[in-house]
């Protein structure tokens, strides 16, 4: 009888509490919108965080609610952001592609100051002495940037430097966190040149620890045809709103420091003489 008893009560527990969580479930239910669903199955669920939201699904709700464009996921694709305008019932405003670009082509053209054999990680050599390039900014070579590319971008050349993938870079801003000398920025795909370097030395200071730095010599200042590029604080600097990707300045820049790719070039560290 006891037993019995046990068992009685035990299942009149049971059932008590699931008909008392049924009722506070059913009352405290939150609706959830059924385009965020639709709207994260459609996205890569890359989650790299580029767009400033704590992954995907994070990236839908922010879309839902209108905080954020749907642009910027630099990830998904033109049908994919398509498909999501559609089920918004709104007009996809497009923004400019980005591509990292790296600001410098040093690499082995640029002295050593002494032999690294530590862990082979940028961010740890660059705490050593500064680095064991005589250029304080110039790349390590090390690869941390190709390791924390969720998209496979970023290669090593043989002159020990980083090249960026125009084709996979996705603009996820990864590469421009990670290096510890701050030689990744983005860029617009669409503007074709850049300034691969960001040594503010002299001229002379330069070349003295690089053979393929800026040395503020003006000839790219001179030869733009729409005053795009102006030597700041010894370095050369491109003013995107001007810049027309004409090229005058990489063909007259003597430290081969000025580089410029097609958009439909795969690798957009190749200079186009």
């Amino acid at each position: 009888m006891e037993i019995i008893i046990s068992i009685l009560s035990l299942s009149l527990l049971g059932i008590t509490f699931g008909v008392t969580l049924a009722f506070f479930a059913r009352i405290f239910h939150v609706k959830v919108d059924e385009r965020l669903e639709k709207i994260h199955s459609l996205l890569p669920g890359a989650n790299c965080g580029a767009c400033g939201a704590a992954g995907c699904f994070g990236f839908a709700e922010k879309i839902v609610s209108g905080e954020t464009l749907i642009d910027n996921c630099r990830v998904a694709s033109d049908d994919t952001k398509e498909a999501i305008a559609k089920i918004l019932g709104r007009s996809l405003k497009k923004t400019d592609k980005l591509v990292a670009r790296l600001h410098c082509c040093g690499g082995k053209n640029a002295k050593d100051k002494f032999v690294y054999h530590g862990i082979n990680d940028c961010s740890i050599a660059h705490l050593v002495l500064g680095g064991f390039k005589q250029c304080p900014v110039g790349c390590l070579g090390l690869g941390s940037c190709l390791k924390v590319c969720p998209f496979g971008a970023l290669s090593m050349s043989s002159d020990n430097l980083p090249v960026v993938d125009i084709i996979k870079c996705k603009a996820c801003n990864k590469c421009v966190e990670t290096c510890p000398r701050k030689l990744f920025s983005l860029k617009p795909l669409a503007k074709t040149v850049w300034v691969a370097c960001c040594l503010h030395y002299s001229g002379k200071d330069t070349r003295a620890v690089c053979q393929t730095g800026c040395i503020a010599c003006k000839l790219c200042q001179k030869s733009c045809p729409t005053a795009a590029i102006n030597i700041i604080d010894n370095l050369a600097v491109i003013d995107y709103t001007k810049c027309t990707s004409c090229g005058a300045c990489v063909k007259i820049c003597p430290s081969k420091c000025i580089l410029q790719t097609k958009q439909n070039n795969s690798k957009s560290q190749e200079n186009i003489q």
